[in-house]
C-alpha cells in the first residue's frame, strides 16, 4: 500500500505534475521540511539562489520557457526579500508558485514572540503583502491540501499569474487528508472554457471583419506564449499569409524570420521606419492576446491603432467593433480562425537584414560595432536575455536569427533582473543556449547568481557592458549626477571570484578584442564571460522635448 504523503510531499509532486523540474528558492528554518521534501523528489532539482529576490528572478525566467515555476522562501524575512520578483512575474503573467512555510499554528495561536517577526505575536501581517503579488492565496492544512491545490492551480494557470501558499511548520509533515490527486502535464491542460454562444458570436464578428479587409496586420503578444499557442499562431501566419509585427515587450515570441515579419512597431520607435506605415495603415489590425499600451512599448504612446480598426482577442475575451464577448479565450478564438480564416496576397515586408559591421581593429568599442557583432553571434535555439536599460533600448530594433528567442521585463523593468532570470531561462532547458545582455550598473544588483551557474554547471554567454554609469539614466536626464555613478569593478574577475569552473572569461576594449573574444566564445565548452568596455560619454542625453514628453506631458490616452 502506497505511503499517503505529506502536505509539503503533495504540495511539490502536484506541481511537478505540471512538469516543473527545479525549484528556486532559498531555505529557512520554518521551512525546513520543505526543503527536505525537494530534496527527496526524484522529479525535482533544488536551486538554491545567492538570495530570495534573484531566486524569485530566476523562477521568472524559468516560467518564461517552461510555462510555470516553483519558489521557495521562509515566512517573514525571505518572503518580503522576494516580493519585487514575484511582482514582475505578475506584471509579466507568468505562474510562479511561490511556497512559503510559517511558525507552527501551535506558536500563532498562542501568540508566542519567535524570530523572523515584528516582536508582538502577530502572524498575519505579512499576508497581504505577499497575496497583493498574486493572483490566489492558500494556508494549507493536511484537511484542505487536495481541495485547495486544485483551486490554487486552477486560478494560477487560468489567469496565468503567480500563486502563494502557506505551509505552518506543524502541519508540513502531516499526511494529507483524502486521496491525493495525479495531475496533467501543463501542456495537456485546458485553462480557460469559452461559452458556445460567445465563441461563436466572436468568430463570426471577427470573421466577418476579416473577409472584409483589404490590408490586415496582426500584432501577437507575449500572451500567445504564455499559453502555449506559438505553433498554432504560426500555422495561422503560414495560411492565411497576414503579416505581423512586434512590439517591444513581444520580441521573439515567434520566428522573426518567418516571411510574414514586418518588423518591429512602437509607434515613431518602429524599425525599420516602414513598419510604422505599415501597421497603421492597415484596415484591420488583429491583436493576439492584448497589446499592452506602456510608455515603451508605444513608443511613448506614439501608436496610432485606431480603436475602429482594432480587434483584440484577450487571453478570455473579443473586443471588436465595440462589441464585448467576455467568454471567449484566445486558445478557441486562434482554433477558429486556423479553421475558417480567409487567405490573402503575399504582402510586401520592408527590407530588414543584420546591421552593418562597423569600426576598424583598433577601434574603441561603441554600440554601433558592438550589436552587429552580437547579431552574428546568435545561432539557433539561442535564448537572448535583455537587460532593463540601454540595452533593452537598443536590442528590440535588432533582428533575430532563425530559431533565436528573446526575454526582457519591459513592463516592470527592475534593473538587475536579468542575470538571474538568465540561470532560469538556461535551467528550463538546458538544450538551448542563453545569451545574456546587461549593464554595469544593473549587473551589480545581482551579480551573485554567477556563482550560482558555476554550481549548477550552467554555460551561458554573458556581456556586461561597462561604461561606469547608470547609462539609461544618464540618457533619461542631464549629465553629470552622481547619483548616476557606480562603483569600479573588474567584473571579468567575478566568475573565478564566485568558483565557476572552466569559463572563458575576458575584458575587451577594442573591436579587434570583442571579435576575438566572441570566436572564442562560439566555440568554448563552458561559460562566457565578457566584459565590454564602453566609453561613458557614448550615449547622449534625449532631447529636452522628449523627456519633458515622458515625464511631464500627459499622455494621449
Amino acid at each position: 500500500m502506497a505511503k499517503t504523503p505529506t502536505v509539503c510531499e503533495y504540495v511539490l509532486q502536484r506541481l511537478a505534475d505540471l512538469g516543473i523540474d527545479r525549484v528556486f528558492g532559498v531555505p529557512g528554518d520554518y521551512s525546513f521540511p520543505i526543503d527536505d521534501a525537494i530534496e527527496a523528489n526524484p522529479n525535482l532539482e533544488w536551486i538554491v539562489c545567492a538570495n530570495e529576490l534573484n531566486a524569485a528572478y530566476a523562477a521568472d525566467g524559468y516560467a518564461r520557457r517552461r510555462g510555470a515555476a516553483i519558489l521557495t522562501t521562509t515566512y517573514g524575512v525571505g518572503e518580503l526579500s522576494a516580493i519585487n520578483g514575484i511582482m514582475g512575474a505578475r506584471a509579466h503573467s507568468l505562474p510562479v508558485f511561490h511556497v512559503v512555510g510559517q511558525p507552527s499554528l501551535r506558536i500563532q495561536k498562542r501568540r508566542l514572540v519567535t524570530h523572523h517577526t515584528l516582536g508582538d505575536g502577530t502572524y498575519g501581517n505579512f499576508i497581504p503583502l505577499s497575496a497583493a503579488t498574486a493572483c490566489v492565496y492558500a494556508q494549507l492544512t493536511p484537511d484542505n491540501a487536495i481541495a485547495e491545490m486544485e483551486r490554487v492551480i486552477a486560478e494560477a494557470l487560468r489567469q496565468s499569474a503567480p500563486a502563494y501558499i502557506t505551509i505552518p511548520q506543524d502541519q508540513q509533515c502531516m499526511p494529507v487528508v483524502g486521496t491525493p490527486i495525479k495531475g496533467q502535464p501543463l501542456a495537456a491542460l485546458k485553462r480557460h472554457a469559452s461559452a458556445a454562444a460567445e465563441i461563436e458570436g466572436a468568430l463570426a464578428e471577427v470573421l466577418g471583419r476579416l473577409k472584409q479587409a483589404k490590408r490586415p496586420v496582426m500584432l501577437p503578444t507575449a500572451a500567445i506564449q504564455r499559453y502555449g499557442l506559438q505553433a498554432k499562431v504560426t500555422a495561422l501566419l503560414d495560411r492565411t499569409r497576414i503579416p505581423f509585427a512586434l512590439a517591444p515587450m513581444d520580441k521573439g515570441v515567434l520566428d522573426e524570420s518567418h516571411p510574414g515579419y514586418l518588423g518591429l512597431y512602437a509607434g515613431e520607435a518602429s524599425a525599420p521606419a516602414a513598419v510604422r506605415q505599415a501597421v497603421e495603415e492597415a484596415d484591420l489590425i488583429l491583436d493576439l492576446g492584448g497589446l499592452v499600451f506602456e510608455d515603451l512599448n508605444t513608443g511613448y504612446w506614439s501608436d496610432r491603432l485606431g480603436d475602429d480598426r482594432l480587434v483584440t482577442l484577450g487571453a478570455s475575451f473579443v473586443e471588436v467593433g465595440g462589441k464585448l464577448f467576455t467568454a471567449a479565450t484566445l486558445t478557441d478564438m486562434v482554433e477558429g480562425l486556423l479553421a475558417a480564416a480567409p487567405v490573402f496576397g503575399k504582402p510586401a515586408l520592408p527590407q530588414k537584414g543584420a546591421l552593418d559591421l562597423v569600426g576598424a581593429p583598433g577601434d574603441k568599442i561603441g554600440s554601433a560595432s558592438f550589436y552587429p557583432r552580437l547579431q552574428r553571434l546568435l545561432r539557433k535555439s539561442d535564448v537572448l536575455v535583455i537587460e532593463t536599460g540601454t540595452a533593452s533600448a537598443i536590442l528590440p530594433k535588432l533582428l533575430l536569427p532563425a530559431g533565436v528567442s528573446c526575454e526582457s521585463q519591459t513592463l516592470w523593468g527592475s534593473i538587475g533582473w536579468a542575470t538571474p532570470a538568465t540561470l532560469g531561462v538556461a535551467m528550463a532547458d538546458l538544450s538551448r543556449r542563453a545569451v545574456l545582455v546587461t549593464g554595469d550598473g544593473a549587473h551589480q544588483l545581482t551579480a551573485n547568481d554567477i556563482g550560482v551557474m558555476g554550481r549548477y554547471g550552467i554555460k551561458p554567454v554573458i556581456f556586461v557592458l561597462n561604461n561606469g554609469i547608470y547609462g539609461v539614466e544618464d540618457v533619461l536626464s542631464e549629465r553629470g549626477h552622481v547619483y548616476d555613478d557606480i562603483a569600479h569593478w573588474n567584473y571579468h574577475a567575478i566568475p573565478a571570484a564566485m568558483g565557476c569552473k572552466g569559463w572563458f572569461t575576458a575584458r575587451v576594449a577594442t573591436v579587434a578584442e570583442l571579435e576575438q573574444a566572441i570566436a572564442t566564445a562560439q566555440s568554448h565548452d563552458g561559460g562566457c564571460y565578457i566584459e565590454v568596455m564602453i566609453p561613458e560619454t557614448e550615449s547622449q542625453p534625449l532631447p529636452r522635448a522628449m523627456i519633458d514628453r515622458i515625464y511631464k506631458a500627459p499622455a494621449p490616452r
